[in-house]
């Protein structure tokens, strides 16, 4: 009866850690594909380094300063003088030519008319008034709006003439697409979408992952009380690798490590206006043990393909068989338990496993990658009143990697109770 509430209690057990762990696997890759399209949205590519951006900053801010230009008292002086000199240099160069030797009678005819009806010293006595004039309309409100549509015009014809070019095209092809993947119709609005996306599940991730590992953590308990129950050993042993194998699964599909790093603001005055850039991605990538074999066996490099295969040998399927062959040792018939290559990965195979060294050299790779990332950046740091560059370095550990040490931290206490509850069959 014992042995039965144990069994139905253990496999209610593992059905929760079996859902904790495929939901943590779902959700691990949804947020790398929505990271991803987060990256590719905000790449430096298709935002600090686009023509097309620098347009719509510059065509903003030229709109702008037109339509909101105001003249100074100082100013309006200035320009009434220079507006007043140029009103009088076209009256003596007018004056000029009237007063030019006519060839022909008619142009006689029109020289006399001309110095008769047309008075050059109540002309140049109403230079001021026209100069008034001229500054009035350049200031009128409609004008500058006017000027303004002119501007953009001029902006827009520039625009239709460099957006032929097919990498632009291939831009605007894909911010569609991402545009009616998420339902939305400009890019801040896709950025609030994932950005709420990427929160919530953060949450859930780590809410299913201490989920795992609170089954762990029951099963452990489990085996301190039960330690003096021999006679349950053996079932309570081999509920106890079912554990291991979905901590397994999950922390070789899971995402462990992700490097993220991007220009955070870039603010620089142009025209007496901030241009500024948000959240230029300069290099995004998230992998899990699994992705990184894929990748290296993809490589065409013979020594990419050999560290692959190495990796998927000595940390992934050297840990199967080791828990395969520890539940053969403990329920086979004598025969198959002890044969030699049973016993071998049982009990002699951890030195050659590396599950432990991937989890060190994850850590490792995280300090010092995230150390000179870290310096790197640093150095583009920028801070004055003429430009401002301030960059950041989201490089962080992912559940998958959590998950992943607790497997080879569980898997050698497995390794020590299976000795304890078998101590003849380890020598």
């Amino acid at each position: 009866m014992i042995r039965l509430l144990l069994i139905a209690g253990l496999i209610l057990l593992l059905s929760a850690e079996g859902w904790f762990g495929y939901r943590l696997h779902e959700l691990s890759a949804r947020q790398e594909t929505i990271k991803a399209d987060h990256s590719n949205v905000n790449n430096i590519s298709i935002g600090l380094l686009s023509v097309e951006q620098w347009q719509e900053q510059v065509a903003g801010i030229v709109n702008h300063q037109v339509k909101h230009f105001k003249l100074t008292p100082k100013q309006k002086k200035q320009l009434q003088i220079e507006v007043e000199e140029v009103l009088n240099a076209l009256v003596d160069k007018a004056s000029a030519m009237v007063d030019k030797k006519p060839k022909s009678l008619m142009g006689k005819i029109r020289k006399l008319a001309v110095k008769t009806f047309v008075k050059e010293d109540k002309i140049r006595a109403q230079v001021p008034k026209f100069a008034k004039s001229i500054i009035a309309k350049i200031d009128n409100p409609r004008q500058k709006s006017r000027l303004s549509d002119l501007a953009m015009s001029k902006f827009k014809d520039v625009q239709k003439s460099e957006t032929m070019d097919s990498t632009l095209k291939a831009n605007h092809a894909f911010l569609d697409t991402l545009y009616r993947k998420y339902d939305v119709s400009s890019t801040p609005q896709l950025n609030h979408k994932l950005d709420t996306q990427l929160n919530i599940l953060h949450d859930e991730m780590y809410k299913y992952c201490f989920g795992m590992l609170g089954c762990i953590l029951v099963v452990l308990a489990l085996w301190w009380i039960l330690r003096k129950r021999v006679e349950l050993h053996a079932t309570l042993f081999i509920l106890s690798l079912l554990f291991a194998f979905i901590l397994l699964a999950v922390g070789l599909s899971a995402s462990m490590i992700e490097v993220d790093c991007r220009i955070k603001t870039l603010d620089f005055m142009l025209l007496g206006e901030h241009v500024i850039f948000k959240d230029q991605v300069l290099f995004y990538e998230s992998k899990s043990i699994l992705g990184v074999v894929e990748v290296l066996i993809r490589q065409p490099a013979a020594e990419s393909i050999a560290v692959g295969a190495l990796i998927l040998c000595f940390s992934i399927l050297f840990p199967i068989m080791k828990l395969s062959s520890t539940g053969i040792h403990l329920l086979g018939r004598r025969s198959v338990a002890e044969n030699r290559f049973i016993k071998y990965f049982a009990f002699q195979s951890g030195k050659w496993s590396m599950a432990d060294v991937i989890v060190i050299a994850i850590l490792m790779t995280y300090i010092g990658l995230n150390g000179l990332l870290d310096t790197q950046l640093a150095a583009l740091n920028i801070n004055s009143q003429e430009l401002t560059i301030i960059t950041t370095n989201n490089t962080a550990l992912q559940p998958g990697y959590i998950i992943f040490i607790s497997f080879v931290l569980y898997g050698l206490i497995l390794s020590t109770i299976l000795k304890y509850i078998t101590p003849n069959d380890t020598h």
